[in-house]
């Protein structure tokens, strides 16, 4: 299994509006080939900072999506307006060899 975990903070307290966008999503990473599951969720101290964490069979179907215009196309849903703290961004490609 793959994981691939992004990790943003929110400059403009639209926490909110994040959630509500997640909840909403129009579900385009379901049906890729290779998805397994996504979770997002918010440290308990920091509802302005996000973890979405995506699990995958394997690293080139995680690649195959990033690549694709699907990809693209799922991240029509952000928020109008939204500002994150420079710098915050970062995506963490984690290789499970053990459960």
């Amino acid at each position: 299994m793959f994981i691939a975990l992004s990790c943003f903070t929110i400059d403009n307290d639209m926490s909110a509006e994040v959630r509500t966008a997640f909840a909403q999503r129009p579900h385009r990473v379901d049906v890729v080939p290779g998805f397994v599951s996504m979770e997002v969720m918010s440290p308990t101290d920091n509802a302005q900072e996000v973890w979405l964490l995506t699990r995958w069979r394997d690293q080139a179907s995680y690649a195959a999506w990033h690549r694709s215009d699907e990809y693209h196309a799922s991240h029509a849903g952000i928020p109008k307006g939204l500002k994150l703290v420079p710098g915050s961004a970062r995506v963490h490609l984690l290789d499970v060899f053990a459960t």
